[in-house]
């Protein structure tokens, strides 16, 4: 019997990066539409932030007053080591307030794309598959960065030319902040490369991810309130690297040399650690779990619960310290912006023209923000059950005696109590800071009715995106579409002076505005009934259509 020899692949010479410019073209084709949405987004963002700083603050008294604010030990927290706040023009604001917020997103789209195609394609065994064919050990690794670099390199471009064409700021310091910002994103996709070698899970290499974030944001923000320009910690954290750039201030490259190193650096050590570990494991050996599960997690509740929770905790941390810092800010807020809406028709109309009611004015816009991020937390696990089905693992639930209303009802109403819950600790942290400086002017009754009524709103929220999902599962992503034009017309509708049939599409037009003690049970109802509808229209959907299977 003669054997058959199998074909000899010349693996010597460069042979960890083979097949890398094809698995380039592979992510790039196959993450299409996920990453031009990534792109229009923040790229929406910056033309966002530059118009309506441009619009709102255009006058020196309005954008000194905005200077005041982010003086504050809330405003260095939230915006940036305070650059130029003695001459606060459009570009400066840009920078010393939207740096952290602009690279948290990219920070989060870095360590995503990462870990997606390199830990979760292993852990999944789709990674086995292409490893099959001649393609070097580090090849996946490399080509997820590499799409990484192309995708920040197109965002920094589209969104330098949307801050020049809409604000006319300079283009070297345009192209210096988001360029710089781009870099800061890069080191945490980075360290997520790093996190992938050490853990065996993707959940587990992203939240490790994350905490580095949370890290250096807690680094970045301390060492900007010790001493303004920042101190020697704000150093530690890629965050400020960017900020130090000094954009539309006195610019300066050098710093974004930090972030090129560190990437450098950290590509070094994932590479060591990848040629130390197995192919589908981690450096960190997973711990053993049970044989069986309890009985009190044994149905479709506790699984919808297991998998939604850890995004519930980190969200209320996360939304919870936020709102708890702005409330900080309520006591000086009247005399800061006081001349500002005196004198600026267009701040007028988004904070009210009574001075004396210019406090609860931004208090109400807080909230409105508040609600729009649990909004977007109710349209994210509204979106849950389209991931259970796509990924395959509801195919195996309905293999056992569990009906669909019964799985469709539990992850739906896990996703409910979590948007009920966000909603809370939004509302009493804003209360919890505004107590803590002595501003008592709002009563804890007063934050409960603010919580009461955006209830049924959210639950149409919920209810649009579930209605989708069971008529349409492909369409899911427009629940966004509603987040978005409820924030433009919660924000700006008085400014574009908009028909009345353009605010009753939005959900939060038919909830009394906050704190100013009308309540109309009519709208509550309505409310409450389109949300019933959607709801009932998503659960008649999903049980006529025929589900995703392998």
């Amino acid at each position: 019997m003669t054997a058959v020899a199998a074909p000899q692949v010349d693996l010597a010479r460069g042979s960890t990066l083979t097949g890398t410019g094809m698995l380039v073209r592979f992510v790039l084709r196959r993450d299409r539409v996920r990453l031009a949405v990534w792109t229009a987004s923040v790229v929406a963002f910056y033309a966002y932030f530059t118009f309506a700083l441009d619009t709102l603050f255009a006058d020196p008294v309005a954008q000194q007053g905005r200077a005041a604010l982010m003086e504050t030990p809330a405003g260095i927290v939230m915006g940036g080591p305070g650059y130029g706040i003695d001459h606060y023009t459009t570009g400066v604001a840009m920078a010393n307030e939207g740096i952290t917020w602009v690279v948290l997103a990219l920070a989060i789209l870095s360590i995503l794309h990462v870990v997606r195609h390199t830990r979760a394609e292993e852990e999944s065994g789709a990674s086995e598959l292409v490893r099959a064919a001649v393609v070097g050990r580090h090849a996946p690794a490399v080509a997820a960065m590499t799409t990484l670099v192309l995708v920040q390199a197109v965002i920094a471009v589209l969104s330098a030319g949307a801050m020049i064409a809409i604000g006319d700021l300079p283009a070297v310091d345009a192209f210096a902040m988001t360029v710089g910002s781009g870099l800061s994103a890069l080191v945490f996709g980075a360290v997520a490369l790093v996190t992938c070698q050490v853990t065996g899970h993707a959940r587990g290499a992203s939240g490790l991810a994350l905490a580095v974030f949370a890290a250096a944001f807690v680094a970045r923000a301390a060492g900007d309130m010790r001493e303004t320009g920042g101190s020697a910690l704000s150093w530690a954290s890629p965050i400020a690297w960017a900020q130090q750039m000094r954009a539309f201030v006195d610019l300066r490259w050098w710093p974004a040399l930090l972030s090129v190193v560190a990437v450098a650096v950290l590509l070094v050590v994932a590479s060591t650690l990848a040629s130390r570990r197995d192919f589908g494991a981690g450096l960190v050996a997973t711990r053993v779990g049970r044989a069986d599960a309890r009985a009190s997690l044994r149905g479709p509740f506790a699984m919808a619960w297991l998998q939604q929770r850890w995004a519930l905790l980190w969200s209320c941390v996360g939304l919870g310290l936020m709102w708890f810092a702005s409330g900080t800010m309520l006591p000086g807020i009247g005399d800061m912006i006081g001349d500002m809406v005196t004198d600026n028709p267009v701040l007028a109309e988004v904070f009210g023209g009574d001075p004396d009611q210019l406090g609860i004015g931004f208090l109400a816009v807080m909230v409105l923000y508040a609600a729009v991020c649990c909004a977007a937390y109710a349209v994210v696990m509204g979106q849950r059950p389209r991931a259970e089905e796509t990924s395959g693992r509801s195919e195996v639930i309905f293999s056992h005696p569990v009906s669909r209303t019964r799985w469709l009802g539990a992850q739906v109403a896990v996703a409910g109590l979590g948007t009920v819950v966000l909603l809370a600790v939004s509302v009493y942290a804003m209360w919890l800071g505004a107590v803590a400086v002595g501003w008592q002017d709002q009563s804890f009754g007063d934050y409960t009715v603010v919580v009461w009524t955006h209830l049924p709103a959210l639950a149409v929220f919920l209810g649009f995106v579930v209605a989708l999902y069971g008529w349409a599962p492909r369409l899911v992503g427009l629940g966004w579409a509603l987040v978005a034009y409820t924030f433009v017309v919660g924000m700006f509708g008085g400014v574009f002076d908009l028909p009345d049939w353009a605010y009753r599409v939005s959900p939060f037009d038919w909830v009394p505005s906050a704190f100013s003690g009308e309540f109309s049970a009519g709208d509550v109802a309505v409310l409450w009934a389109a949300a019933a509808v959607l709801l009932v229209l998503g659960f008649v959907g999903f049980r006529r259509r025929d589900l995703l299977t392998s």
